[in-house]
């Protein structure tokens, strides 16, 4: 057991483990927590371990016709763990780019363990549903987070409710579109988030939100794992968003017809655009007139007054052709077209 690498060990000498497909937490504390794991979810006061697990093609296929709870446990033994005191998520992305962060203040620690993929599955809350549930994909954002305090069973909620808000925040940070609406995504249809807190402590907490050190460092930790796990699994950083082309994507449209009544050459139109996505003053143009169009799509603004607004702003502020022909497109689609 164990014969892979060890990452890390914790200040709590929990030792962390890269298991090729499988990053696994072996705890040397006693610990309860909260899980969204079909492997002992929801509340315990006897985990020892927990796992994040990469899903290969052949897994996949595998579940197709097999319990997921089942699975876990069967992972479990071919690592030699005991399944009934373990949690594990699953995902697609790759242990190899798992981040780990660790913050702490006075006596107070807590580490975050993250795994992220958001090009295919990110979804904001309160868009179109994929599927209905009655009587009856895996986890892209992965988070195990583990605290050095003792929580009780309803702090441990609050910290959950913390690092959620916390995901959503690292993603708009990086603006992150929703793959099922013109909105930023709060997160993907398929996460998972396990925490931990060290019933040996002596230091009893009782507030996790966002007022006390601890909401704090959960914060901290959520926003800084998620933001470099996004970049090591699908590339995507404040660089690669800092893109005319990356921002207007995130809005569903069809632009053939843009196209189709270009009034130019298509080739050098292109040509030319990709020499002018990326200046960061087209890039503020451009993120000024989508944010019009996002609070009209609110109700905050009246479209007749964004849509003047949106003119002006790309008549004294756009001087490349191209950006400025797709921004007006995009204001006569989205706000003069309602």
């Amino acid at each position: 057991m164990y014969s892979n690498r060890l990452i890390l060990k914790t200040s709590l000498d929990d030792e962390i483990y890269y298991l090729k497909d499988t990053i696994f937490v072996k705890f040397n504390v006693r610990r309860n927590g909260i899980s969204t794991s079909k492997l002992n979810g929801g509340f315990s006061n006897n985990f020892k371990s927990v796992f994040n697990h990469h899903l290969s093609q052949e897994n996949i296929d595998y579940l197709e016709n097999h319990d997921l709870c089942e699975y876990l446990i069967n992972h479990c033994k071919s690592l030699d763990i005991d399944h009934a005191t373990s949690s594990g998520l699953t995902t697609l992305a790759e242990m190899n780019h798992v981040s780990i962060v660790t913050k702490a203040y006075e006596n107070l620690e807590v580490t975050a363990l993250t795994t992220a993929g958001v090009r295919t599955n990110a979804v904001k809350a309160g868009d179109p549903a994929s599927f209905y549930e009655e009587n009856g994909k895996f986890g892209t954002i992965n988070t195990i987070i583990l605290i050095n305090a003792h929580l009780d069973y309803e702090t441990l909620l609050d910290a959950f409710m913390s690092a959620t808000e916390a995901k959503t925040v690292a993603l708009n940070d990086l603006k992150i579109p929703s793959q099922y609406s013109n909105g930023y995504a709060t997160g993907t249809g398929t996460d998972g988030l396990c925490i931990f807190s060290n019933l040996e402590s002596d230091n009893v907490l009782t507030n996790a939100g966002k007022h006390s050190k601890l909401g704090e460092l959960i914060g901290q930790c959520i926003i800084e794992s998620v933001k470099k796990a996004i970049k090591k699994q699908v590339w995507i950083s404040p660089k690669s968003q800092s893109n005319v082309l990356v921002r207007l994507n995130r809005y569903k449209l069809d632009i053939n017809e843009f196209y189709d009544n270009l009034g130019c050459d298509k080739f050098e139109f292109i040509k030319s655009l990709q020499k002018e996505m990326k200046k960061q003053d087209n890039v503020a143009v451009a993120s000024s007139v989508l944010n019009l169009i996002d609070e009209v799509d609110c109700g905050l603004i009246k479209k007749e007054d964004a849509f003047d607004l949106s003119k002006r702003i790309i008549k004294e502020n756009c001087n490349s052709y191209p950006i400025k022909k797709l921004l007006q497109y995009w204001i006569n689609y989205f706000i003069h077209s309602y």
